[in-house]
C-alpha cells in the first residue's frame, strides 16, 4: 500500500532550539496512525510540520508522494483536515453551520452553499450521530460533542488524510470511546487516513494500527503497539516505573502506572 505520507530528516526549530530533529517515517494510505511521547516530546511541532503550519529547517514532507510545498492551500485542505485539541468558534453558529465550514475547500470565491455541500453537511451529521443537535448552536454543547462536531467539519471537507491533537483530551471515559470508536470507523468505512497524537498510551495501544514514540525531537521506537509498548521501551522513555502485561480485550499491550509509595512498600 502506498504511502499517505512520507517524512524524511525532518528538522524543526523554535527560538533556534531544536524541537524536531532529524525524524524519519512514513505513513500508510488507510492506517490508523498515533503519535505518543512525553511533554515536550515535539509531538505537536511535528503535526503542524505535517499540516503545513510549522517552518521546517531541514528535511522533506511528502503527501500522496508530492513535496508538501508543490500543494497549494486550497488543494492542500483538499487533501488533508486537521483537528485541534480545543478548537473554538468565536460566534454562536449552530452545528450545521459549523460543519459546513468544512466545505470551504471546495466551494468557489462567494462561498455560496450547493446542493452537494449540503448533502455533505447531512451525512457528516449523521456519521457522527449529531443529526438531532444539527440547529443546537456550538456553545450550548458539551466537550465531547463540540469535539465530535469539530470532527464533522473535518469529515465534511473530505480529506484523505485527518489530523488529530489529542481528540480525547479533557473528555470522560465513554466520550473517549466514542471518538476512538468514531475514528476507527472513519478508517474501516471510509477508507481515511488517521494520524493521531495521544497522551494516553492505553487507548493507543487498543485502538492504533502503528505507533510512533517521540522523546526531545526524536523517534525512540517506532511500529505495531507490541513493539513499542515494552517495558524496556517505555520505563526510559516516560522517566517512571509501570508495568506492562496483556489486555484482556483485546490481547495488545496494557501499561500501568506503578506510584513511588508502591515501590517504597515494596523496598
Amino acid at each position: 500500500m502506498s504511502a499517505a505520507i512520507e517524512v524524511n530528516n525532518l528538522v524543526c526549530q523554535y527560538d533556534n532550539q531544536t524541537v524536531v530533529n532529524k525524524i524519519s517515517f512514513s505513513v500508510r494510505q488507510g492506517e490508523f496512525f498515533i503519535i505518543i511521547g512525553p511533554n515536550g516530546s515535539g509531538k505537536s511541532t511535528l503535526m503542524n510540520a505535517m499540516a503545513g503550519l510549522a517552518k521546517t529547517v531541514a528535511g522533506e514532507i511528502k503527501v500522496k508522494n508530492q513535496p508538501l510545498t508543490a500543494y497549494t492551500q486550497k488543494n492542500l485542505a483538499r487533501t488533508m483536515a486537521i483537528v485541534r485539541q480545543q478548537a473554538s468558534v468565536d460566534f454562536p453558529f449552530t452545528v450545521s453551520q459549523v460543519v459546513m465550514m468544512g466545505r470551504a475547500p471546495h466551494q468557489g470565491l462567494l462561498g455560496l452553499e450547493k446542493a452537494d455541500d449540503i448533502a455533505a453537511v447531512k451525512e457528516a451529521l449523521v456519521f457522527t450521530d449529531l443529526q438531532r443537535l444539527a440547529d443546537r448552536r456550538i456553545h450550548q454543547l458539551s466537550g465531547g460533542e463540540c469535539q465530535r462536531v469539530f470532527i464533522a467539519r473535518a469529515i465534511c471537507q473530505d480529506p484523505e488524510i485527518m489530523l488529530l491533537d489529542e481528540p480525547t483530551a479533557a473528555l470522560d471515559l465513554a466520550h473517549q470511546t466514542r471518538i476512538m470508536d468514531l475514528m476507527e470507523k472513519l478508517k474501516n468505512e471510509k477508507q481515511k487516513t488517521i494520524i493521531m497524537i495521544s497522551h494516553d498510551i492505553n487507548l493507543a495501544s487498543l485502538y492504533a494500527d502503528n505507533l510512533l514514540l517521540l522523546k526531545e525531537g526524536r523517534i525512540i521506537e517506532s511500529g505495531a503497539p507490541d513493539k513499542v509498548l515494552t517495558y524496556g521501551v517505555l520505563e526510559p522513555a516516560y522517566g517512571c516505573s509501570l508495568l506492562v502485561d496483556t489486555n484482556p480485550v483485546k490481547s495488545c499491550p496494557r501499561i500501568t502506572l506503578v506510584p513511588d509509595s508502591h515501590l517504597e512498600k515494596h523496598k
